[in-house]
């Protein structure tokens, strides 16, 4: 459907694009084992959806989502 603007983003995904992560195998790890917070909280599910605004922590990194 081109012109739509996505709206959202897997975390798995945005954990890759960022650079946060090397794999797509690591990012399911590192967000399974608890080690990823989602806007404060434990998010363990790695196709959460992220909208714009939230806020991703892992490894001492703090960002914030806008793709």
């Amino acid at each position: 459907m081109t012109g739509e603007r996505q709206d959202t983003i897997d975390l798995q995904d945005f954990l890759k694009m960022r650079g946060m992560v090397e794999t797509g195998g690591e990012a399911k790890f590192r967000v399974q084992g608890g080690e990823v917070r989602l806007n404060g909280e434990i998010e363990t599910r790695r196709r959460k959806k992220l909208r714009r605004g939230d806020i991703v922590e892992y490894a001492g990194q703090r960002v914030q989502v806008d793709f």
